[in-house]
């Protein structure tokens, strides 16, 4: 947490330090660095700097134009997402029906989103240019070079080569990254869903009620609140023991099968790489297949009796063991298939990390006494976790977000009995991710789903904050060299 506080410091005094620099421009900058307020280009014509004025003059146009030649029709309406609904018009001229101008809620939100990222680029570059030509005519004061357009692309190929080499990646992360979360974040704020489709229906803002929804403050007749405490509690369980049965196997396959008294350890190896071989969606489809109710499993089981005895003894009501159709029984099996499929990878990731652990340490613990069960828990899992810890923490933001296990596993064979959740397109199976999908496809439900995916986000980035914070407190890098 406290170097968590020292980087939002500095961030915060970096950007203290260039308002500063920007007020010092705007006084003590001469007629030609004033000018750049209105004309951006002022101070590099002052310079002699022609193609930075006219490249800054074209983009400062460009920007002038695309506010007030397009994008202030949808800005305006940003406050309402639109009053003009669709309609179709008889037109006594063409004698067809026609739409009218109708207002779409989507494109105003987008494009307004756009645009405002735009306006605070803009805002950026045009405060920087005014910093721009200050230092330009402090340099002149001092008699100092001034680099040509020539010189000053050499520099960027060169000795701000990170510069230009991250405004490419960096463009992407905001086009592709940033711009659709805001969207996503901003939909959580609207009642956006299949009664207030674009373009055929206008949606608008509606504030806190999908928070309040989600969390069972909407009266007797919203049941997301319901739903939503069993989604959140049935993904936390299955994040947690997801990862530490498939971290734990992975560990002891490998300690196992790397033991000097295991007969050919390449071959078992090879076993059970193979899995990670096959395509991970072919083998959960093809076990799903085998637990289905009427299922390879579900046979075999009740050609051996096994079914029957169950009924006897009363764990199950139907003819076959609902291995994947009933609740309890369907969060045993995906974290059980979970372990089969994931143990491979983490041995593999285990044995790379046991391979490096210091001879020396093995060593003299065993001539001091001590034992194998002595020297896995005070040097094994200790160097271990020091080395994949932060994989350790990756893993289970992934869990929480692991899409492919639980709907490839339950799409098609677990079906609700619950109203309540049922109400809320929520099954006892659904993670919070499978959740959020269910309502962009199948209901078109996208406030509650853009509602659900910002708590997923602040769960993730919570618990990423928290664990990373706590692994590299201290320095424990000598501990283990």
């Amino acid at each position: 947490m406290e170097k968590i506080k020292a980087g939002l410091n500095s961030f915060g005094k970096a950007i203290a330090e260039f308002f500063k620099e920007f007020g010092e421009a705007v006084v003590k900058g001469d007629i030609f660095v004033k000018l750049s307020l209105l004309w951006m280009g002022a101070g590099y014509v002052r310079r002699k700097q022609y193609i930075k004025a006219i490249l800054i003059t074209i983009f400062e146009i460009a920007v002038l134009a695309f506010t007030f030649g397009f994008a202030m029709e949808y800005v305006s309406k940003f406050g309402t997402l639109g009053t003009v609904r669709q309609e179709s018009v008889f037109n006594m001229v063409t004698m067809k029906n026609e739409f009218n101008d109708y207002d779409h809620s989507f494109l105003i939100l987008l494009i307004s989103l756009i645009t405002f990222v735009i306006w605070a680029v803009s805002i950026v570059v045009y405060l920087g240019n005014v910093i721009s030509v200050y230092h330009l005519q402090q340099r002149a004061k001092q008699g100092l070079h001034i680099n040509t357009f020539r010189e000053d692309v050499h520099e960027l190929i060169n000795k701000k080569f990170h510069v230009t080499l991250l405004f490419l990646p960096i463009m992407g992360i905001v086009i592709f990254t940033i711009i659709p979360l805001l969207v996503m974040i901003l939909v959580a704020f609207t009642n956006y869903d299949q009664h207030h489709m674009p373009p055929s229906e206008l949606f608008t803002w509606n504030g806190l009620n999908n928070f309040i929804n989600l969390f069972g403050g909407g009266g007797m007749t919203i049941t997301f609140g319901y739903a939503f405490v069993r989604v959140l509690a049935w993904t936390l369980v299955w994040a947690l023991f997801s990862t530490l049965t498939t971290y734990i196997g992975g560990i002891l396959l490998s300690i196992l099968i790397n033991s000097k008294k295991t007969k050919l350890p390449k071959m078992w190896r090879t076993l059970f790489i193979i899995t990670i071989a096959v395509p991970q969606f072919v083998s959960l489809l093809l076990v799903r297949n085998f637990f289905a109710d009427g299922g390879i499993m579900n046979t075999i089981c009740a050609n051996i009796g096994l079914t029957g005895w169950l009924r006897d003894i009363g764990l199950i009501s139907t003819s076959y063991i609902p291995f994947l159709s009933a609740p309890i029984w369907a969060h045993i099996m995906i974290i059980l298939i979970n372990i089969w499929i994931g143990v491979p990878y983490q041995m593999l990731i285990a044995t790379g990390v046991l391979m490096n652990i210091p001879a020396e340490q093995l060593e003299s613990a065993r001539i001091d006494g001590a034992s194998p069960r002595q020297i896995f828990w005070k040097i094994t899992m200790p160097y271990v976790l020091f080395v994949t810890g932060p994989a350790l923490v990756t893993d289970f933001v992934k869990n929480i977000n692991n899409f492919n296990v639980i709907y490839l596993l339950t799409n098609g064979v677990f079906v609700t009995t619950n109203q309540a959740m049922a109400n809320s397109q929520a099954m006892e199976t659904d993670l919070l991710v499978t959740w959020l999908f269910r309502l962009t496809q199948d209901y078109y439900n996208y406030k509650m789903a853009s509602t659900i995916g910002i708590v997923v986000f602040l769960i993730c980035a919570a618990f990423t904050l928290i664990a990373f914070n706590r692994m590299i407190k201290g320095d424990r890098e000598e501990t283990f060299q």
